[in-house]
């Protein structure tokens, strides 16, 4: 009888790879708009600063890419408006 092999780790299995990730320069990578598919330079995106935290905005349809908000213990990072982001590897 053989033991079963796990399929999936925890999270805790990306925090690596994660670190790497978000140690690069966000406003160069390319994402794509879940609303309207329009392809992109993050930097080219309409920043809105007055809300309570950052919300970043499709040039083309004005949806919503992205929400960064920073408590005084947390950041809370939403993402669900990009179907990707991509950049360059450090190397």
């Amino acid at each position: 009888m053989t033991a079963d092999v796990p399929t999936h780790l925890d999270g805790n299995a990306a925090a690596g790879a994660l670190r790497e990730v978000f140690a690069v320069d966000i406003t160069a990578a390319v994402g794509q708009c879940a609303g309207c598919g329009q392809t992109g330079v993050f930097a080219e995106t309409r920043v809105y600063l007055d809300a309570p935290g950052l919300v970043a905005r499709c040039s083309g349809c004005d949806g919503v890419l992205l929400r960064v908000v920073t408590t005084p213990t947390d950041t809370y990072l939403d993402l669900r408006g990009l179907t990707y982001l991509r950049f360059s590897t450090p190397s």
